[in-house]
């Protein structure tokens, strides 16, 4: 069953996958001199306690991922989208005013417990939208985070050079105004019919994906994502480093190069994941998308071209149908009222893959270019990457082209 939404409701929900995408661009940048100036450390400094923040925002984002996402089966996704964009709002003005490291800490943990947007959004999606049409859905979502990609690091960039803590102010504010639009035009789709008791027992990672892989067929689309996850997390893990070592790129090469893939990671997720998905349906469409990926990541691992790089560049974004399509075989086969679930085990896989894929993409980017390495090789990375792409590509020739919808 779905349910009707407003055209404003639906746009309030891409507005918000998107401010979550620019919220990132615009601080991403600033994020090193904030962390200095309330440190009074230097750039080495800075970068670990970086790595500190980021760590504590995935962990919490994969410890109370299915807790926010069972809330809102069992609540509703109004007030769980409602109460996360009020926190990030607050979160964000924490971190333009903030005078010590501790308190940019603070913040971070409490924006990773209720990192609820994205995944309560998806779940959101999935109420409105016939199973069928979810993927095209999905992709919507996707080109929000892609534009909002684009986006936050331009305005990021210009609010930076008034004064540090602008894009804080900046983000704060966005956060606040898409609150009051979703406190006016934002109805609720859980229902009576669709409403799940909230239980602790299926409140946290491992509890929820016990109970999301009692169904046989769930489980390795699930395992798929997990592998996919970790893969792609290759791009920020290293690029930077990558263009440096490979081409000798400066940031505004890098910057220019993060750009071309934001606006071909919208287009392809606005306009090719829904006609894919039609054409050749949810689990060709997947694999299709895996074999780009394989390609793309093998050509970005021996290619010695900067030029040649930036022409792949798009291509790599393009291949991004594989994402929706796995989310809608995943929702297509999880009960109604277990969506919420779903969507909060997506979102603690997917901060797992954060936690686990920089430490491993980097290590081996270290590997293959520090003075003693075997072979000079800075895309070594992205071969263990595409390496990862063909055990998802072998285990989604497996997964049942079709199954009947479960029930609650």
């Amino acid at each position: 069953m779905t349910h009707p939404a407003p055209r404003l409701a639906l746009t309030f929900i891409l507005i918000t996958v998107a401010l979550d995408a620019i919220g990132i661009g615009l601080i991403f940048p600033v994020m090193p001199d904030l962390i200095r100036a309330v440190t009074g450390g230097n750039l080495s400094q800075a970068a670990l306690w970086g790595g500190v923040l980021a760590a504590a925002f995935a962990v919490m984002q994969f410890l109370f991922g299915p807790a926010v996402g069972s809330l809102s089966d069992s609540f509703g996704r109004r007030p769980v989208l409602l109460v996360s964009l009020a926190v990030m709002a607050a979160d964000y003005l924490v971190l333009a005013t903030a005078a010590s490291i501790w308190l940019l800490l603070a913040a971070r943990i409490v924006a990773g417990i209720t990192a609820a947007t994205y995944s309560t959004a998806t779940a959101f999606i999935a109420d409105i939208t016939p199973a069928a049409d979810r993927g095209r859905r999905f992709g919507l979502i996707g080109a929000g985070f892609g534009v909002g990609f684009v986006l936050g690091p331009l305005i990021g960039g210009v609010l930076a050079g008034i004064d540090t803590r602008a894009p804080f102010y900046a983000a704060a504010a966005m956060a606040s105004a898409n609150l009051i639009l979703g406190l006016l035009v934002l109805p609720e789709t859980v229902t009576a019919h669709s409403r799940r008791r909230f239980t602790l027992a299926r409140a946290n990672p491992a509890g929820a994906l016990r109970a999301v892989t009692r169904l046989a067929q769930a489980r390795r689309p699930l395992l798929v994502f997990l592998i996919l996850a970790v893969a792609m997390n290759v791009y920020p893990a290293i690029w930077a480093y990558y263009g440096q070592a490979r081409f000798g790129w400066n940031t505004t090469m890098v910057g220019v190069s993060l750009a071309i893939y934001g606006v071909s990671y919208a287009l392809g997720q606005a306009l090719l994941v829904g006609p894919l998905i039609r054409r050749f349906g949810e689990h060709r469409a997947a694999f299709w998308g895996m074999t780009v990926d394989i390609a793309s990541l093998t050509a970005l691992g021996l290619v010695t071209s900067g030029p040649l790089a930036l022409v792949l560049t798009p291509i790599t974004a393009l291949s991004g149908v594989t994402t929706p399509a796995l989310q809608a075989i995943l929702s297509r086969d999880t009960p109604e009222n277990a969506q919420g679930e779903l969507q909060g085990v997506l979102s603690s896989l997917s901060a797992l893959a954060m936690i686990t894929a920089p430490p491993l993409m980097t290590t081996t980017f270290a590997a293959f270019t520090a003075a003693a390495a075997p072979i000079f090789a800075p895309g070594a990375p992205f071969l263990l990457a595409a390496a990862m792409m063909v055990v998802c590509a072998g285990l989604m020739s497996q997964i049942p082209k079709h199954s009947s919808p479960p029930t609650s």
